[in-house]
Order: C-alpha cells, then structure tokens, then sequence
C-alpha cells in the first residue's frame, strides 16, 4: 500500500505546490514589509532631522525648556507624513548650560507594524504574541548650538599707565595694547575658521580713568539728557541769577528755558549743559585794522602847547570771537542705583522722543565748572585768586564766597578776552581724558578687526582711576539696548557675554588739590563734586548705595577709594546676576602693600568663576577668573584669557 502511494502521481503538483508557496509567499513578505519599513524609517529620521534644526532655532532665541519640548513634538509629527504619529517616541534632551553653546540631542524610536509576516508566521505555527510582535528602531540627531562671544576690553587708562611696568623695561600702557591686541587675534583667528555662524566673536573697547567718554557725535542720542531734566545735571549751577530783563531764566515744566531778547537765536532755547558749551565765547584770534595816523604829544610847554610827539598809526582790532570749547564725549555717573546697573535711560520728554520716566537714568554730559579765581583784569575790579583746581573763567561777582562764585551763572556769558590768562585745570572737559568707546565689533572681518586694535593703539594715559564707571560702561556696550545696542538679545542662547577688567592700582577720587573755596571736597569727576549733596540731600552720590562701612561726611581719599571699591563690587555682581562673566586682571598690584591688597581683594570679588578649571588650593572650588600680572608675565596671563574664552566657544 505504500508502494502504491510513493507511485501514485495524483495531486502531486497542488500539494508541491502548496508547500512550495510558503518560502516563496514568506518572501513576499518580507520584501513587502522591508521596503515599508524602510521607507517609515526614512522618513521618521528625516522628520527628527528637520525638527532637530527647528529646535535648535527656537533654543537659540531663548525659548523655554517646556515651550522647546512642545515644538519640537509638534514640529516632529507634522512632518512624519504617513508615518502614523502613535507609533512613534521623541525624546528631546536639551543643553543644561544657561549660556553658551551646548548639544541639542533628539532620538526617536519607530515601533513598525509588519503588514504580512505576522500571517507568515501564523503559517509556520508562530504563537500569537510572536506573530503581532512590532519591530521597533532606534534613530539619533545631535546639533551643536552656536558659541558666540562678546568680550568687552575695560582697560585702565589713568595716568599711572604711563609708568614702566615691572620687569619689563616698557610702559605699561604699552605691555598692555601689545597683550590685547594679541588677545584680539587669537580669538579672531579662531572664530574666522567658524562660516556658519554670523559675527562669531564681537569685541568693544572702553578705555577709562577717572570717567568714560561716550563719544562727542552721541551728543544728540536719546539717552543723553540734553534737556537739563537730570537732577545730576544742574548740581552745580544756580540759573537763578540770571536775572536781567534781557537776559533771564525761567524754569518750565522742570526745564530751564533762555527769555529775553539778549539770547538772540536762542531765545526761549533750553539751558543746559550744551548750551553753555554753546554760548561760552572768546576772542581766539585777531588782526589790527590800520585807518590813518594821529600825533601824539608826550611834552607840552607852560601855556600847553605840544613841545614834543610823534606819529602813531590809528586803528582798531578785528577780532574772531568762537565758542571757547565743546563736549568732549565724558559723561557723569548716574545716582544710585543706576550707575551700577544698565537700565535703560527713560526719561525725557516729547522733545526726545523717548517717553516719559525716571530722568535720573539719562546719561548727563560732563561740565566741569569754572572753580573761584579770575583769569582776566576787569575794569574797576582787581584780579582774586584762589588757587583752585580748575580755575579757567573769571567770576563775574563781586561776592566773596567761594560756592557762591562757582555757581554764579552770568560768568559764563561774558567773553573771554584775547590774551587772558592761561586757565588753571583744563575747563569744562576737567577729568575728561581717554578716547571714546568703540562699541561691538566683528573681529572675523578686516574692517571690525582693524577698528578694534586702531582704538587700542590709540589710548593714552591721563588721569585718576575710576574702575567700576568702566565696568558698567564695558556692560552697557554688550547689551542688546541703548545706550550701545549692538549686543545679541540677553534670551538668545548660545552667545556668552564677557567683561575683561585691567587696572594698575586703587580706585581714586582725588581730593581738592590746594585750597578749597567752594567746599568741593574733591575734583570734579564722573560723581560730581564729593561735597555736593544728591539732589538737595547731604549724601554726595559717590557714597549712596554704600555699607555702614563707608563714613556718608568723611571726606578722606581712603573713603573715596572705600565706596568706588563697594561700587565696583555691586557693577560686578549685578552683571553676574545678568549672566554676564567678569575676568579681572590686576597690574604691578602687591599684596604687601595695604591699599593695593584692597584693591585686590575688590577685583578678586568682582570676577566670576571658570566654568572648566578648578581652583589649585581647593579643587572641590572653581577658580576665580582673576588674574594678578606684572609687566613682565602681562603677555602670558593675556593668553591665558584667551584660552579660557576659546574654552567658552569649546564646552557647552
């Protein structure tokens, strides 16, 4: 029986064929499912790649972890096509560092769901669980968020910079625009490899001393209080005695205004520091204008008749009268709080065009105002001398009180003969001595580059050392407003903020040199004089915001250095508190000496931790980003910035 079944032909070719039809139809199968599973794959990745891109756009504008998470879920589905969003898993890890560059990592999984197999297998006797069982793959994105810098140069520019620094045979000054401009290259050098990213690494350069000059063309800028609407701004003036029917001041709306016919053009003009730029006058030149001769008897005889004379040329002076001087570009520091932060200016009015505010937040243009002492011999008058600091107008008053003379407003309105006198001190532009602020600029390009190292070569060293009005103007250079709005927006990530602090010795507000007329208790500066009390108080603005620690009447140099010290500490900690990181760097200062130990010990405070290196004495501490050079080793400590700002651009 079995011999005849083994010969038996019959439905030979449907059972072969039945059970040739299994691989055959298995593989089918599998091609079909391949290629479909392929092509989600494709498509899933190429939705993650799209998102990734996305997102990291969004990240970068500085939206948040939560607003970040939702788009990029959403941005990932909407581009799955007919890929069905269920069954896919997005996982989105974003950069833990605040600033910075950083990685954008996105992975996401495709769960497949074969279409033939599991029948396949349900064929070969696969239990159900097998046969349904989703095939899930795994697909990966990581972006590199952008590292951008914006490194502000607060370098010293006092007169002490003029001296040779240690070690070294050079000035100091000199080590020092060596040093910065090497700083410069290296990190231009580095960035200018980057092409995908617009204005890589930005730098600014704010020279100061005693004060910081703005820029004499930002006379007219909306955050310049030109209307006089600062209490700051007529601290040492009394328009009040202006008093002639012609000539007077009237006081509108909290601004002065010019009456009277005397003004000319001006009339009903404002009176403000400009304008006393303006109108202050002197006779800069003049030419003898011969128009005949005269005979001019020098002996006469009893019954007066001229015995002897000679012949002179009658005539008369053609004099140039032009302004005697303009601002130089120095501004004052603003009260507390203000001068320690960069709030925007806000006040105003509908002649700036900037809203109403706080007028304490404009930026007020130094005068420095004529001390007591005359500079020329007015008839009927003698010359008084006080042997003042900056004594370079004369009185115009009979009063013999010092303040009183100081603030008597008519002086300014005579002219200044031909001739007169030199002026002791240097006029209203006292204390006004560095180069402008060159804001941010894009060193990746030649001209930014060369705009930079040019500012540098171009300081010079004069005057006292007002460190922490240097470290709020090198900040107010990096933010996104005004006064210098070329920084990056404070939200968008990826771009790290940095202040780069050099100074060569204490901070000094110099006391009144000789004597002291008009009880000044100091030369005028960036705070005005340390004896006039803030907006009718007895507190002079150099002492407001200070501890107990600080005598609010001691009018000694060791307190003036004692509240700039605690002012620079709050620039510094109000710019960290902004995200902003603070280097500083101390020159030929010396431990062993008191006052340059203080100094130390204020710069140390003001600096912000590395993010990469620890420090040597306690490793479980990051160090300090402080440096302490001498003119000899100021190269290397330079380049030791430059690696950790390169380091900034590195790590995210």
């Amino acid at each position: 029986m079995i011999n005849r079944f083994l010969r038996d032909r019959r439905g030979n070719y449907a059972m072969l064929t039945a059970i040739a039809m299994l691989p055959i139809m298995g593989s089918v199968a599998i091609a079909v499912d391949y290629s479909e599973m392929n092509r989600q794959k494709q498509i899933t990745a190429s939705a993650l790649d799209a998102a990734g891109l996305a997102t990291a756009r969004q990240v970068v504008s500085g939206a948040s972890d939560a607003e970040l998470i939702a788009y990029a879920n959403a941005f990932f589905k909407a581009n799955l096509g007919s890929v069905d969003p269920a069954d896919t898993e997005l996982t989105v890890v974003l950069p833990s560092n605040q600033y910075g560059g950083g990685t954008l990592k996105m992975s996401a999984v495709l769960n497949y769901k074969p279409y033939f197999l599991p029948s396949f297998f349900g064929l070969l006797g696969a239990p159900a669980d097998e046969r349904n069982k989703e095939i899930s793959f795994l697909t990966d994105s990581e972006i590199r968020l952008k590292n951008t810098l914006e490194v502000a140069l607060v370098l010293d520019n006092s007169g002490s910079m003029d001296e040779t620094g240690s070690g070294s045979g050079q000035k100091r000054l000199a080590l020092l625009k060596t040093a910065a401009k090497q700083l410069v290259d290296t990190l231009a050098l580095q960035a200018g490899q980057i092409k995908q990213i617009e204005k890589p690494v930005q730098f600014s350069l704010v020279p100061f001393a005693a004060s910081v000059n703005v820029g004499p063309e930002n006379a007219g800028a909306s955050w310049i209080d030109t209307e006089g609407l600062s209490p700051v701004h007529h601290e040492n003036f009394d328009w009040t005695k202006l008093t002639d029917t012609n000539r007077r001041a009237e006081k509108v709306g909290g601004i002065w205004y010019k009456r009277g016919s005397d003004w000319g053009d001006t009339q009903n003009g404002i009176l403000s520091r400009f304008s006393l730029y303006q109108d202050m006058k002197h006779v800069s030149d003049r030419e003898w204008v011969a128009t005949g001769q005269e005979y001019v008897c020098t002996r006469y005889r009893n019954n007066g008749a001229c015995r002897e004379g000679y012949w002179r040329e009658t005539g008369y002076y053609d004099e140039t009268v032009t302004t005697y001087s303009s601002w130089q570009g120095c501004v004052e520091a603003r009260p507390y709080p203000y001068n320690v932060n960069d709030t925007p200016a806000q006040g105003g009015t509908a002649n700036t065009g900037i809203g109403f505010g706080d007028p304490a937040t404009m930026f007020v243009p130094m005068f420095g105002p004529d001390e007591p002492g005359d500079r020329w011999a007015v008839e009927g008058q003698t010359l008084d001398n006080y042997n003042a600091s900056n004594n370079w107008w004369n009185d115009g008053t009979e009063s013999s009180a010092g303040g009183t003379r100081q603030k008597n407003m008519k002086k300014y309105f005579e002219v200044r003969p031909y001739g007169a006198t030199s002026p002791k001190g240097s006029g209203p532009n006292y204390s006004c001595t560095t180069t402008p602020i060159t804001p941010l600029k894009d060193v990746t390009t030649e001209a930014g580059l060369k705009t930079i190292k040019d500012a540098i070569d171009g300081m010079v060293a004069n005057g006292n050392t007002n460190v922490p009005e240097g470290t709020a103007w090198g900040w107010r250079t990096l933010t996104s407003t005004p006064p210098f709005a070329e920084g990056r927006p404070e939200s968008e990530k990826g771009n790290d903020k940095v202040i780069i602090v050099l100074t060569d010795g204490a901070n000094v507000y110099g006391a009144q040199g000789g004597t002291d007329p008009a009880g000044n208790k100091s030369v005028y500066a960036a705070y005005g004089y340390a004896g006039a009390g803030y907006n009718g108080t007895g507190t002079t603005r150099l002492f407001m915001g200070t501890s107990s620690a600080i005598g609010k009447y001691n009018y000694s140099t060791s307190n003036y250095t004692a509240a700039l010290d605690e002012q620079m500490v709050a620039v510094c900690d109000n710019a960290k508190a902004a995200g902003v990181l603070v280097m500083t760097v101390s020159l030929d200062l010396s431990t062993k000496v008191s006052a340059e130990n203080k100094a130390i010990e204020a710069l140390k405070k003001c600096s912000s931790d590395s993010r990469f290196r620890k420090d040597t004495a306690d490793p479980t501490k990051p160090a300090k980003l402080y440096w302490n050079a001498s003119g000899s080793n100021l190269a290397d400590k330079f380049k030791e910035i430059a690696d950790e700002l390169s380091n900034l651009r590195i790590v995210g």
